[in-house]
């Protein structure tokens, strides 16, 4: 990709990342989960961080979150993840991922809160590994194996959004700062619930970005304007 070209996509994906967060309302994410996807596979994963982590940044910084420390860490790592995997690159991905699930249940609360609010965090563990090996040369895949490659890194990386949330609210402590959660039973009830509502947009990221990655996706390996870098 041209990097004039590269900046420019930056800064519009930047920009849309941050009007999806303050058009927000609904489940307990907000709306710029539904193209963390294909901000990845488009930008890659040292761009799509950056335009997420901007993103991120400037629509809290207009509309402020007291839980803003959640979105703009896991929303440019969701990207990442995103983009290494659409470039093939499982290692990076797969040894962040491990880290964080294993200090999850090296704490006591790991242990304790129920494993079925988890589980589409533990299904996208063994999903890293095809989902990049599938997706390695998406620009010159087919309809099916395009359609495919995108379900299995849209979940991986809404799953990545939500890890990282869970890794910097118990492994990291953050459940210790903020008032909100209080004792363990009030983090049991709000993790319970996050998770119900995790499980909704698993579905709906995964809808939209088919709808709208697939027909884009083949709009520009037509255009011939991008090349999938390592």
């Amino acid at each position: 990709m041209r990097k004039s070209l590269k900046i420019s996509l930056i800064a519009i994906f930047g920009a849309l990342h941050a009007v999806l967060y303050l058009l927000s309302f609904g489940l307990w994410r907000n709306w710029a989960i539904y193209i963390e996807t294909i901000e990845g596979i488009i930008l890659g994963p040292q761009a799509g961080f950056l335009a997420a982590f901007l993103g991120s940044l400037i629509g809290r910084t207009i509309r402020f979150d007291p839980l803003w420390i959640f979105g703009i860490v896991a929303e440019p790592i969701s990207v990442l993840t995103a983009g290494l995997l659409s470039r093939g690159r499982w290692k990076p991905a797969i040894t962040v991922y491990s880290v964080m699930l294993l200090a999850y249940f090296a704490h006591p609360f790991g242990r304790m809160l129920p494993l079925w609010t988890i589980l589409d965090v533990l299904l996208a563990l063994v999903t890293i590994y095809p989902a990049a090996r599938l997706s390695n040369g998406l620009y010159k895949a087919g309809l099916n194996r395009l359609s495919v490659s995108l379900i299995l890194i849209s979940f991986v990386s809404t799953a990545t959004d939500s890890l990282v949330r869970i890794f910097l609210l118990i492994p990291a402590g953050l459940y210790t700062v903020f008032s909100d959660f209080g004792t363990f039973l009030t983090l049991q009830a709000i993790f319970t619930v996050a998770a119900l509502s995790s499980y909704v947009e698993d579905v709906l990221v995964i809808v939209v970005t088919l709808i709208v990655g697939v027909p884009l996706m083949i709009v520009l390996s037509k255009l011939k304007l991008f090349q999938q870098e390592k």
